[in-house]
Parts: C-alpha cells; structure tokens; sequence
C-alpha cells in the first residue's frame, strides 16, 4: 500500500502542476490517478502476465517440394519505444506488453505525467530486479520536447520500432521527424 501512495502522490504533484499549467478537464482526467485506476492498471498487468507466451509460437508451417520444412515464428523486434501523451498507466500496459513479448522497451510520457512515470519507473525497475531480469529491460526517457522526440525518431540502430498512442498530434510530430517514414 505504500507503493500506492507514493505514487498517488507523485501523480497528485503532476495533476496540480497540470492546473497551474492551465491544462484543460479532459487532459486532467487523463492524468489523475485514483486507487481505482490504480487497482485496475495492477490488474492490467496480471491479465498480460498470464497470456500465453508469443515467443517461438509457431504460426505457420510448411512443407516445400524439395522437401525443405519452413515455419513462421513469432519473435521479439528488440527495442520497442513508446510515445504517449499524459496517461500514466501507460506506462506500465506498455512495459508489460513490450516484456511479455521478449522486448526492451523504451518509453517517453509527456512532460505533464513527470512525477507519475518516474515513480512507476522505480517501481518497474524494482520489479524487474526482483523477477532476476535487468533493469534497463524498461527505461523511461523524461522531460525533453520535439528535439528530444526527434532526436528518438532519427536514432540509427538503437531502436528498431516506434509506437505512438496518442492523438494525431502526436503521430504527426513522430511521423514528420522519423526517417522512411514519409
């Protein structure tokens, strides 16, 4: 339970931060946490927990003529980042999808959920040490802006897929300054 509140705290840092920043009622919505959310984010994660694993499932299969058996598997992509707006339970449904399909997962929150996904990152950290998995499996980018955005979009060999959830916006922005993608 302390867990809980400490992060109920961080959040209710981010929600009065987000009302001096004159953030609307819907974005606020968004942001704020209640023990309900909370509750509901934990059940999220023992709900991905006890999926069956992806990893290795054999999709497809098939034999050529020659002989020569061929199989589809599903495999990790490797480092999967994140974009989202100003949900912080996102940060925990993507860490816990990203694992649970053998990724790395790197994940960038808006600056409005700060506090929030900071917290959660200790705590997925303290998860992941304590489940013998490194830490880094889950590492969390904060602050920043566009430049930081770009800078994520453009990196060469550090991450192999982009996942935007968010509004057009936020698309956009990644679209716009992501290579290849045009």
């Amino acid at each position: 339970m302390r867990a809980v509140a400490g992060l109920l705290d961080a959040n209710q840092a981010d929600v009065d931060a987000g009302r001096e920043e004159g953030l609307n009622e819907a974005l606020l919505d968004r942001l704020m946490l209640t023990e309900a959310r909370v509750a509901e984010m934990a059940k999220g994660v023992r709900e991905i927990a006890e999926l069956p694993d992806p990893v290795g499932e054999v999709v497809e299969e098939w034999t050529l003529e020659n002989g020569l058996e061929v199989a589809k598997k599903r495999v990790p992509i490797g480092v999967v980042a994140v974009v989202y707006e100003a949900r912080p339970n996102v940060t925990i449904d993507a860490a816990a999808l990203c694992l649970k399909s053998g990724n790395a997962a790197v994940l960038r929150g808006s600056r409005s959920a700060e506090s929030s996904n900071a917290f959660l990152s200790g705590m997925l950290a303290d998860a992941l040490t304590a489940a013998e998995l490194p830490a880094a499996s889950v590492a969390l980018l904060s602050g920043g802006g566009h430049e930081q955005l770009a800078e994520l979009a453009t990196a060469e060999g550090l991450v192999d897929l982009i996942i935007p959830r968010g509004g057009e916006g936020l698309k956009n922005a990644l679209k716009d300054r992501s290579r290849g993608c045009r």
